[in-house]
């Protein structure tokens, strides 16, 4: 059979804007549809999805972040940084959000293995974290490439996915020792905001003929805003907080044995610190002398610790496998925050002890992928396996309900601190080439979870080459989302003395966890056309998600609760419908030199037409109604090089009712209302190779100074001045390799 090659990283920055993996034509070659047409593996075959972008480290090479990927990943086509819902509370921890279905539904990857550290942070009855998410355990300089797979594409990954994934896939050994050592400094034109330093370095080779290493290792502090920052822009009496800092600490150890020429065992072990930097985040209250005490102390620590192995088997003519033992552990150690009942969220006493919760997560997976024929019609299946235990202890968050047990209270008549959840699955995938120009991938996943009962996944992606330059492509697929050990445990208690129950429910009022939750769904899909050709390519995408059953606290959307000791009782429950639907697109051209390699002009942009509840028509989140990200990228000569940036940002809108009030009376006024409205930042670097191994860049961030500020620390008083947006900085960047 036939088998073509596609070659999915761009070779330069130009994969930053994509919006699309297309396939790639030899120098001097006549292009024809057979010589484009893409041919391979089902993953193969996901990764040509519209919905599919790719970052080289070129790219991140080009445009460094000072600490976080998510500074990159935010510039793809889809995604934008958000909360998991339009609270605004956290409002500076906004987290990647792909399509608009929320950081929730964002699944990050590390070299195809789930990250779940986040999940231990407890969930707030709004849905937030007060955590900065799982983009920043992988520092920039260890990165070979990062994909990020939007709507259909993604279903594969199962439960988590329903907006998208990014897998972050680090550099891998190499038969010959190399290495690098990166310093990066930022300083900040403004006194009230942080700068960031880091090292970084990364060391790979081989230590016998079969036997080789991959290290890398990384020490980064960026500074906290000032707890005054957003003083004068403040509306309440509590000053809110700025961007909280973070100090890292990371080391990460990969053998490679080559047992064979087509069987390869890889282990892995990794080690990483986050401290967070306080910078007077508030939730509903607090005390200012105690935020200044506390003002750029490390109140929370959060430890990852990592280990895998992995075989992988070729065994000719196409046929492949690949198996994952993981096992990912996280300890977070905080100053105790506020529960609910008091001021949530808010350290009210910086002498307290610390309390400390884990997490364990063990997961097994693997898949077989081979090359087949039915007549005429060449196929390639793939089939695999998942299975996931995570287990987790968090005593403090669960205080509440403690107390009240040993009270011998009817809410509680069991009692545990420790949850634990088990799932697996089963997949098969299809890639078929129906014609020289058509190949459709169909693909069945099923989930059984003990708690959340079974799933099914189906999904059908389509490719079709109307010419050698132009593609119309689209996709379905159902993804899911199974309920978080939080929402599930009866014992992880919410409570709220009177201010939080709903108008007309005299508290106290308790919100529960639910065994009985169904997964949150989503029925996604999309169909775009790409041209590329000469250097220009273009590409239109329509993307339209019919959400249901998201979970959500019960604040009078099932009537009136019952009574239970006194106290009105709650629970997390399904919600009913949303949809969001949008349009990306990219527009690359060429202006000077062959495929512009001189100077090329790169654009993407991002619509959202809805992003909203069918019932309520409020916000899933508050979300920008346009983005447009455009890059001016000038290859001077072989020494030099320069780029000029531009994001622009529509206008973002807050929700226009209060969802813990009810519906006779919920309508929200004044400042509550206010829309953030657009507004544009402009970056501008240079570059210096000096040779192979020397290489600097200079550059400017936010050249006019364009400072948000974060008005208060909920939309329900504020609107959508939620966060903060910082002003110019400049940055410099050195890496030495060998």
């Amino acid at each position: 059979m036939r088998q073509k090659t596609v070659s999915i990283l761009m070779p330069s920055v130009l994969s930053l804007m994509v919006s699309g993996a297309f396939a790639q034509v030899t120098e001097g070659e006549v292009p024809t549809l057979d010589s484009i047409t893409v041919f391979g593996t089902a993953e193969q075959a996901l990764l040509q999805a519209p919905g599919v972008s790719t970052i080289n480290k070129e790219a991140l090479e080009q445009r460094p972040p000072a600490n976080d990927l998510a500074e990159i990943i935010r510039t793809m086509p889809g995604v934008n940084l958000t909360g998991n819902s339009a609270s605004g509370a956290y409002g500076n921890n906004r987290q990647i959000d792909l399509r608009g279905m929320g950081p929730e539904n964002t699944l990050i990857l590390i070299d195809g293995k789930p990250v779940h550290s986040r999940d231990l942070v407890r969930m707030g009855r709004n849905g937030e974290r007060n955590s900065r998410g799982d983009s920043n355990w992988v520092p920039a300089e260890a990165v070979e490439r990062i994909e990020v797979l939007r709507g259909p594409a993604a279903t594969r990954y199962g439960s988590g996915a329903a907006g998208g994934v990014v897998n972050i896939i680090t550099k891998r050994p190499t038969d010959k020792l190399s290495g690098s050592v990166t310093v990066y400094q930022s300083i900040a034109e403004h006194k009230d905001e942080g700068d960031t330093r880091r090292l970084g370095f990364t060391l790979t080779g081989p230590l016998s003929e079969r036997l080789s290493f991959r290290m890398f290792g990384n020490i980064a502090k960026t500074d906290p805003d000032s707890v005054t920052i957003n003083r004068r822009a403040a509306t309440g009496k509590v000053t809110p907080g700025g961007r909280d800092g973070v100090r890292n600490k990371d080391i990460d150890m990969l053998l490679r044995w080559d047992v064979t020429d087509g069987q390869v065992l890889e282990l892995q072990g990794g080690y990483s610190r986050q401290g967070n930097l306080y910078a007077g985040d508030v939730l509903f209250g607090g005390n200012g002398k105690t935020q200044a005490s506390l003002a750029g102390g490390e109140t929370n620590t959060t430890y990852r610790r990592t280990v895998s192995l992995t075989h992988r088997g070729d065994y000719g003519d196409g046929k492949k496998s690949r198996l994952t033992f993981a096992y990912e552990g996280t300890s977070n150690s905080r100053l105790n925050e506020g529960l609910a009942g008091g001021y949530e969220g808010t350290i009210s006493d910086p002498k307290a002890e610390r309390s400390v919760s884990d997490l364990a997560n063990y997961t097994v997976n693997g898949d077989f992928s081979m090359p087949f024929s039915l007549g005429e019609v060449h196929q390639f299946v793939t089939v695999g396996g998942e299975w996931r235990q995570e287990s987790m202890y968090d005593p403090y968050s669960m205080t509440w309900a403690r107390k009240q047990y040993d009270k011998g209270s009817n809410i509680f008549p069991t009692f545990s601190d420790k949850a634990k959840a088990r799932s697996f699955a089963l997949f098969v995938e299809d890639n078929i080439e129906v014609t020289e120009n058509l190949y459709v991938t169909p693909g069945l996943r099923f989930d059984h979870h003990d708690q959340a009962g079974s799933n099914w996944s189906p999904s059908l992606n389509v490719s079709y080459y109307l010419t050698p330059d132009i593609t119309i492509k689209g996709g379905i697929a159902r993804a899911f989302k199974v309920p978080n050990l939080y929402q599930t445990n009866p014992s992880y208690a919410y409570l709220t003395r009177g201010k939080g129950c709903p108008d007309g429910i005299p508290g106290p009022c308790w919100i529960l966890g639910n065994k009985g939750l169904s997964p949150e769904t989503s029925v996604n899909k999309e169909i775009g056309i790409a041209y590329d050709r000469g250097g220009w390519t273009a590409g239109l995408t329509y993307f339209q998600n019919d959400y249901q059953n998201k979970i959500v606290t019960d604040l009078g959307l099932q009537g009136v609760p019952p009574r239970v000791d006194n106290a009105a009782v709650f629970q997390w429950v399904n919600s009913g419908r949303a949809v969001v639907k949008g349009l990306e697109g990219n527009l690359n051209i060429p202006l000077i030199g062959e495929n512009g390699n001189t100077l090329k002009l790169i654009n993407n942009f991002t619509y959202m037409i809805k992003n909203e509840s069918v019932e309520t028509g409020q916000p899933l989140s508050v979300i920008p109604r346009y983005t447009l990200n455009s890059t001016l990228d000038w290859q001077i000569n072989e020494k030099w090089s320069a780029q000029a940036m531009a994001t622009f940002y529509g206008k973002q809108t807050p929700r226009s009712r209060n969802p813990n009030a009810n519906s006779a009376n919920n309508a929200l006024k004044g400042a509550a209302l206010n829309v953030r409205g657009a507004y544009a930042l402009f970056n501008l670097s240079v570059g210096y190779k000096y040779d192979e191994n020397l290489s600097f860049r200079v550059g400017v961030n936010n050249l006019f100074d364009k400072r948000l500020y974060r008005e208060g620390s909920q939309s329900i008083n504020v609107g959508a001045a939620t966060y903060n947006e910082p002003g110019r900085f400049y940055y410099m960047t050195m890496t030495a390799s060998f």
